[in-house]
């Protein structure tokens, strides 16, 4: 019998994790799956139960939780000579990942399709020796958004994330960084560097709105210094899908990138604090298989 392991954030989705185990359980024994059920209660849990799951050849692993959960599981699986494919039922506040997928929000939609013979492959990334699913920011305003509370994300969602970086304008502090990609290079000061994976970053979807999530690539944009009134400019262009097209921005794609700086950054990686510059990012292309509909 196939088996499948389901790694379930109890204190995801207002604690609504554990209604829809049950559901999950039928519908993965009606496609002939033996189910594994794995509760997370520590930070962790989630990395090395889907690594076990790779080591012990399930057939399918189940992230049920918020885009915390379903990273450490895809830091599980990443890069393991055997990878499960993987099925995302999404109760965070954003849930990017499963957007760019296509996947339902609606939890019980999302289950209906586990265990289907529709399997997408799909990139991640890679930041240093870690995993991403979706971006990777430098810069004051990157470091400010990974301070929203969980509080602020449960009542204003994604735009928690651009109030949070809006309040670092008014005293914007810029940053020397030195960009490496495929076939370019560029040194100068900017305020904001960023690398999306896929076209939906903090539930915006016009950041990178031409971002496939099996192209290869990683979206680039370098913001530069400039002043305030441009600076307006570019958070329009930002919001309306034009940040490529602006003046100063200077957008690139490329499968590899490294960023080095001066100053002591700390990335935000998918909107949480992450590696120290420097960093070298690069795509994994089509590496996971994943339920889709």
């Amino acid at each position: 019998m196939k088996k499948a392991m389901v790694i379930a954030n109890p204190s995801s989705g207002k604690e609504e994790a554990e209604i829809y185990l049950k559901k999950i359980r039928r519908q993965l024994e009606s496609k002939e799956y033996e189910v594994d059920i794995r509760l997370t209660s520590k930070e962790g849990d989630a990395v090395t139960w889907a690594s076990e799951a790779c080591a012990n050849k399930y057939e399918a692993v189940v992230s049920i939780g918020g885009d915390g959960t379903l990273s450490e599981t895809i830091n599980g699986l990443a890069e393991k000579e055997y990878r499960p494919a993987l099925g995302i039922v999404p109760l965070g506040t954003i849930n990017d990942f499963a957007r760019a997928l296509g996947i339902p929000l609606d939890p019980e939609e999302a289950i209906a399709i586990i265990g289907g013979s529709k399997l997408q492959k799909t990139d991640i990334g890679k930041i240093n020796n870690h995993y991403f699913l979706n971006i990777v920011a430098l810069g004051e305003i990157a470091e400010s958004t990974a301070d929203v509370s969980a509080g602020q994300k449960t009542v204003l969602g994604s735009f928690a994330y651009f109030l949070e970086g809006a309040k670092t304008l008014v005293h914007k502090t810029s940053f020397d960084a030195a960009v490496i990609a495929d076939e370019q290079q560029w040194e100068g000061e900017a305020l904001l560097f960023l690398a999306a994976l896929t076209n939906s970053v903090g539930g915006f979807e016009n950041i990178a709105p031409e971002a496939k999530t099996d192209d290869g690539k990683l979206h680039c944009f370098i913001i530069k210094d400039t002043a305030l009134p441009k600076l307006v400019r570019v958070i329009a262009n930002l919001l309306k899908g034009n940040l490529k097209k602006d003046p100063d921005v200077l957008y690139f794609r490329s499968s590899q990138v490294t960023i080095s700086s001066s100053v002591r950054l700390k990335a935000n990686v998918d909107g949480d604090t992450g590696e120290k510059v420097p960093v070298t990012l690069q795509v994994l292309k089509e590496h996971i298989n994943v339920f889709t509909p």
